[in-house]
């Protein structure tokens, strides 16, 4: 005898809310070791396709360090001893990975410093109804010598060029579309 049932989604159906209890740590926006001359700031918000802002998302970076070494600096996360529970960076190193949670209004922001090698960060967008992570590129300057932005229409190309904030030293905007009108382009994974 065969049975057939249609079920419902459940949580391993999609990549959140979830995981907003376990997987942000202390500091993990910032990437810099702290009073770095050489700190950027990189900000922005998570906006839907109704431009409105997703408070329960979270992002990551994937980055080289400013000598474009992609080794990073495996240790540098802290525990404490009594709970075992990660108690945030040592402050010294820089491990070229971030993760921070977005707030009420879509909005996250990391401390880093600039990438070696290339013109741009990595980022993952996990969020609500997303049934996987999404991956993009936050570009600190318009560089038509890369093959992603010259293969572009200069419309979608712009939703990777991460904006100088006016009066902010090292600061960038880069607002994340998950779709609709001015969605961020993001890439294929194998």
């Amino acid at each position: 005898m065969t049975y057939s049932y249609e079920l419902p989604p459940t949580p391993s159906h999609t990549v959140g809310p979830f995981f907003g209890y376990a997987l942000p740590f202390p500091e993990g926006g910032d990437l810099a070791p702290a009073h770095h001359p050489d700190t950027l700031t990189l900000r922005g918000r998570v906006l839907d396709g109704a431009g409105d802002p997703v408070p329960d998302a979270f992002v990551e970076i994937w980055q080289p360090g400013p000598d474009g070494s992609r080794a990073g600096a495996p240790g540098s996360m802290r525990r404490d001893p009594v709970t075992g529970q990660g108690a945030g960076r040592n402050g010294v190193d820089f491990t070229g990975f971030g993760r921070i949670s977005t707030d009420a209004d879509g909005q996250w922001a990391m401390h880093t410093l600039p990438p070696g090698g290339v013109p741009y960060v990595c980022l993952a967008v996990f969020a609500r109804g997303l049934m996987h992570h999404l991956h993009t590129r936050a570009y600190l300057a318009d560089d038509p010598a890369d093959a992603l932005l010259s293969s572009l229409p200069e419309e979608r190309r712009a939703t990777l060029i991460a904006e100088p904030v006016p009066g902010a030293h090292r600061t960038y905007r880069f607002d994340i579309r998950l779709q609709g009108e001015g969605e961020t382009v993001f890439l294929e994974t194998a």
